[in-house]
């Protein structure tokens, strides 16, 4: 409590991680890079495949690649002598030699050309050697030229989808993900800690907020010689450049083209400063407004009690200020967390005497028991059943549900029929391996065009578990998508609604459905709705999670786990869930065994 602390490819240089940060995740995306450069530049089919496959591997794995000698590495499924090296000099080095070799042939300015929804390695590598595309601006001066249109496949509602594509992403630029943010503000939390003479370092701002894009980094610290640390700061391999070095204030820019200030403030003054440059704006006026009601003054150096004049008498000591426990305390509140910290009603919630305890009515992290959301290698997953349960039990969890696509999803590896019935019964034999584990089997039906399924009745029927999700058509008129949706919520064997608008955040808009519409419905069919953790999705949005929850639905908070990594994900869904003011009792997760199975079984 208290002060605690796109739609495109992952391409082009990152900052290097130290040998003993060097995760599978960072292996995974090294390889991914490897895959997207590779069909950019032209390179026979089984190449890509093999660095597909050895990312898909990497990321399956228990134990971390980086730690592995090359021997094992090559007896491990989807790895080979080639990829197993790669790995080990990764290990070495914080990169590959041949990653960096085609980094070097690749137009650095086609990061951005990749990031536009629809574009793709082959569709890129056409516009870069035919029409002389190398970046954004140039993808935006051939579509205007008409040239865009000269290559195949390119009609007029192709390009269409291109230019609001563009617009997106411009209207999105400046902003990062929070799952690429949070793993930043992290390291550098601890790098900064280890400082001799840091006393205490907390990122703050939007991030510590909890929203789902960050635009800078702020980061507070308290130290007895704030010169050594600024001049550490700004010293960190990771600085491409100084932006400003000052005493109590230093921004850099990252070789990862994200911001990131760093402020000096005293110890005995931190939980003041950690409140308002945590923000948000609108919040912190209304807590200014309630401090001069109360006959004091509050700005990032503490909460004072106001002079004659209304103003902070020189010298003054502030009535608060170590802890953000403290100021709120005195000011007549308990502890608001950071996620409701939005002025969305959150003093009059938190004020002591109206509610009680209203931090433990709302979901933690530490509820969650059950993941509802999972794919494994029978579709476009990583991990088979056995690894993905496993996981599952090793992290408390009581409740897994195997949910890979269905047969639309064909570039996903989709199952037919056929398929899914012999996966059914993999998924049932188990359960004599994991007697403790609740598994079920399941799917992740498309909800296709119309509102109808993937599958028939009859084998949604022989399914345990059904979340049905939109993937394609994602450009739908509202009043279609309402439809289509409302159709999927009101079917008798639909558990979840899977990411509901299929928004990619930074990447795509998705669905725009008369979501008011869907609350109702899913309360009325005791359909639920599905937070999905993924920060690429993040989908429903943390309002909706709030106006779900206020229509009385139930919210199923996944991760759709594709790997190993994918299961921290849940930071993320948790965030935005807080962020909803999702209560305990509305999460499926949260539910005990018999609870959540008896819920189940109402679809049965």
């Amino acid at each position: 409590m208290g002060d605690g602390g796109g739609g495109g490819c992952a391409c082009y240089p990152r900052a290097m991680p130290s040998a003993e940060t060097r995760t599978n995740s960072e292996v995974a995306a090294a390889f991914e890079e490897l895959t997207v450069l590779s069909e950019i530049l032209g390179a026979n089919v089984f190449k890509v495949n093999a660095f597909r496959r050895a990312a898909r591997a990497v990321e399956g794995l228990a134990g971390e690649a980086c730690a592995m000698e090359v021997a094992v590495l090559k007896e491990i499924d989807g790895l080979g002598a080639s990829t197993a090296a790669k790995i080990h000099e990764f290990a070495e080095k914080g990169t590959m030699s041949e990653l960096e070799e085609l980094r070097a042939q690749v137009p650095a300015g086609l990061k951005e050309v990749l990031a536009i929804q629809g574009i793709g390695p082959k569709t890129a590598r056409a516009m870069w050697t035919e029409l002389g595309i190398v970046d954004l601006a140039s993808l935006k001066a051939a579509i205007d030229a008409g040239k865009v249109a000269t290559l195949p496949r390119m009609g007029a509602k192709t390009i269409q989808n291109m230019k609001d594509a563009i617009a997106f992403a411009e209207s999105a630029r400046g902003r990062i993900r929070i799952g690429e943010a949070m793993p930043l503000a992290d390291a550098l939390v601890v790098e900064l800690g280890k400082i001799s003479g840091v006393e205490r370092v907390a990122y703050a701002g939007s991030l510590r907020r909890g929203r789902e894009t960050i635009g800078d980094l702020d980061i507070l610290a308290s130290a007895c010689e704030p010169a050594k640390l600024m001049e550490a700061f700004c010293a960190r391999a990771d600085v491409a450049r100084v932006l400003g070095h000052g005493d109590t204030k230093s921004s850099v820019l990252t070789k990862s083209g994200v911001q990131v200030d760093l402020r000096v403030v005293p110890l005995d003054r931190f939980g003041a400063a950690l409140m308002y440059f945590t923000g948000s704006k609108d919040h912190n006026i209304r807590m200014r407004e309630r401090a001069i009601a109360q006959g004091m003054r509050l700005n990032e150096y503490g909460l004072f009690r106001a002079g004659p004049e209304g103003e902070v008498p020189a010298g003054a000591e502030p009535v608060a200020a170590a802890s953000e426990d403290d100021v709120y305390a005195a000011l007549g509140l308990a502890w608001i967390p950071p996620t409701a910290r939005e002025d969305r009603g959150e003093l009059e919630r938190f004020a002591k005497g109206i509610v009680r305890d209203p931090v433990a009515a709302v979901v933690d992290i530490s509820d969650i028991r059950a993941e509802l959301h999972c794919h494994t290698r029978a579709s476009d997953g990583a991990m088979t059943i056995d690894e993905i349960v496993a996981e599952a039990e090793r992290r408390g969890f009581h409740t897994i549900a195997i949910t890979d696509h269905s047969k639309s999803q064909f570039q996903a590896n989709g199952l037919d029929e056929a398929r899914l019935r012999e996966h059914i019964r993999a998924i049932h034999a188990a359960r004599a391996r994991f007697p403790r584990m609740q598994i079920w089997a399941g799917s992740e039906v498309d909800i296709l065009a119309d509102g109808s399924l993937d599958y028939a009745d009859d084998l949604l029927a022989e399914l345990d578990w059904v979340v049905a999700s939109p993937h394609a058509a994602l450009k739908q008129e509202p009043r279609v998508a309402t439809e289509r949706l409302l159709k999927a919520i009101a079917h008798p064997l639909v558990h979840v609604i899977g990411h509901p608008t299929g928004r990619i955040v930074n990447g795509r808009p998705g669905l725009e459905p008369a979501m008011s519409e869907l609350y109702a419905a899913a309360k009325e069919h005791g359909t639920a709705l599905e937070l999905n953790s993924h920060h690429v999705r993040l989908d429903l949005r943390d309002t909706h999670v709030r106006a779900a929850a206020e229509a009385g639905c139930m919210v199923a908070i996944d991760c759709d786990v594709h790997g190993l990594g994918d299961f921290e994900e849940l930071r993320y869904g948790m965030l935005t869930a807080q962020r909803g003011l999702l209560p305990r009792a509305q999460c499926l997760n949260a539910l005990d065994p018999k609870a959540l199975d008896a819920w189940r079984r109402r679809k049965r």
